[in-house]
C-alpha cells in the first residue's frame, strides 16, 4: 500500500462511526482509499456516510491530525501493518461478520490471521483451576494446530495465551480494546510483545486509543469472528465473555463452555451456557470434531487464494499436489475415519480439513457416514 493510499485511509478510519458506509464507499471504488477520499461529498453521502462522518473527512481536526501522525509513524516500524477489509490479507471469518472492521492494525505476521483459530475466553478474576483448564486446553489446542486467540486481559485470557505459547509452535492471537500500542493491562506488555513476536497482535483501534470502556464489547466480537469456536471456560453471569458467547452464537460459530462446581460464582456464566444450548467440553476433542464444518470452509477459502496465487505446486502428469498425493495413499483401498487419518498422516486435523474437502470437491474422494474412500477410476 502506497503512503498517499495509507494516509487516506487513515482519513477513512478517524471519520468514525458506522462501518458499513465506509466500507460500500471502499468497494464502489475497488479498495483505493485515495480514489474514495477524493470523490467528494456527493459520493460520501452516496455511500451512506453520516453529516458528522463527512465534516470530519472536510476538515481533519487536530486530534486527528495527531492520530495520523502516530499512526503513520507506528506503521513505519518492521512487521507493523493496516489491513484494509477487502484486502488479500483480511481474515475470511471476519469478513462474513455482521459488522467487520474497515481496517485493522496488525503487530505481527498478517498471515497468522487465516491460521484456524479457537477463541478462549472467561473472567478476569479466574480461580486458579479456571487458569490451570484455560492453560491446558490452550496448550492442547495449539498442539493440534490452533491458533488460539483471546483479549489479552487478566485471567482467563492470559492463561490461554501461555498455554498456547508454552509448546513448540503454538500460535496465538490478542485482540485489543484500545490502541496497537497500548498493553492494557499495563502488567502484560512483556506478553504482548512475546504474542507480536510469535503470532500477532490485533486492534480496529489506531495507536493512541485509550482502553474506553465501551470499546471492549467492539472487541469481544472481532475475537469471536475470527474463531471457528469460543469456549468459555469460567464467567460471571454478567461478563464479557458471555457477551463474547452471544456475538460467536450470532456469527454463526459453536460455543462450548466448561462446567464447574455449583459453589463457584465464576461458573454461573458457563452453567447459563450450557442450559442454553451451549456445548458441553470436557476434553479438547469436543472442540476439534465440532468446529470442522467451519475448517473445511474456511480450508475452501485458502485453496482459492492458493490458486488465485499460482502457488501450488502440483505434481507434473497427476494434477495433484505431494500433500494430496500423500493423503490418498493414507487413506487406501478401505473406508477411513478422519482419526484414522490423522494418524496415518501425522498431520492435525486443521492441515487436513482443507485439503480433504479439496479432493471431494475434484472427485478423487467421497465421503460416507464419516469415512473417506477413494474414487479408483480405471
Amino acid at each position: 500500500m502506497s503512503s498517499d493510499n495509507t494516509t487516506a485511509l487513515l482519513r477513512l478510519i478517524f471519520a468514525q462511526g458506522a462501518s458499513a458506509p465506509r466500507r460500500r464507499l471502499l468497494q464502489h471504488f475497488g479498495g483505493d482509499a485515495g480514489k474514495a477520499l477524493h470523490a467528494g461529498s456527493h459520493a460520501w453521502q452516496e455511500a451512506g456516510l453520516s453529516a458528522a462522518q463527512i465534516a470530519r473527512l472536510r476538515s481533519p481536526d487536530k486530534t486527528t491530525q495527531v492520530l495520523l501522525e502516530r499512526s503513520l509513524s507506528w506503521l513505519e516500524a518492521p512487521d507493523h501493518h493496516l489491513i484494509i477489509f477487502g484486502d488479500h490479507d483480511y481474515p475470511p471469518l471476519l469478513a462474513q461478520a455482521p459488522d467487520p472492521p474497515l481496517a485493522l492494525f496488525v503487530a505481527g505476521e498478517p498471515g497468522h490471521l487465516w491460521q484456524p483459530q479457537i477463541a478462549i475466553v472467561g473472567s478476569r478474576h479466574a480461580s486458579a483451576g479456571g487458569r490451570d483448564n484455560a492453560h491446558a486446553f490452550a496448550r492442547q489446542l495449539a498442539l493440534q494446530g490452533f491458533a488460539i486467540t483471546s483479549g489479552l486481559a487478566a485471567g482467563i485470557d492470559r492463561a490461554a495465551h501461555e498455554g498456547a505459547l508454552s509448546c513448540d509452535g503454538g500460535l496465538t492471537l490478542a485482540v485489543l480494546g484500545c490502541g496497537i500500542d497500548t498493553a492494557y493491562p499495563r502488567s502484560h506488555r512483556a506478553l504482548m510483545q512475546t504474542i507480536s513476536e510469535r503470532g500477532a497482535v490485533i486492534s480496529e483501534y489506531p495507536p493512541g486509543t485509550p482502553p474506553l470502556q465501551h470499546n471492549f464489547p467492539a472487541r469481544n466480537r472481532i475475537v469471536a469472528a475470527l474463531s471457528a469456536g469460543t469456549l468459555v471456560v469460567e464467567a460471571a453471569e454478567r461478563s464479557g465473555a458471555l457477551i463474547t458467547a452471544r456475538l460467536a452464537a450470532e456469527a454463526g460459530r459453536e460455543v462450548f463452555a466448561l462446567p464447574g462446581s455449583i459453589h463457584n460464582p465464576m461458573a454461573r456464566g458457563c452453567h447459563h451456557l450450557l442450559r442454553n444450548g451451549a456445548t458441553l467440553a470436557t476434553c479438547p476433542e469436543h472442540i476439534t470434531r465440532t468446529v470442522l464444518p467451519v475448517l473445511q470452509h474456511l480450508g475452501q477459502v485458502l485453496q482459492t487464494r492458493l490458486a488465485d496465487e499460482r502457488e501450488t505446486n502440483p505434481t507434473p502428469g497427476t494434477g495433484l499436489s505431494a500433500q494430496q498425493q500423500s493423503i490418498l495413499q493414507a487413506i487406501g483401498h478401505d473406508p477411513v475415519t478422519l482419526d484414522t487419518l490423522v494418524e496415518r498422516s501425522a498431520q492435525p486435523v486443521t492441515e487436513l480439513a482443507p485439503v480433504l474437502l479439496t479432493l471431494e470437491l475434484e472427485g478423487h474422494i467421497r465421503v460416507e457416514h464419516g469415512r473417506y474412500t477413494c474414487n479408483y477410476r480405471g
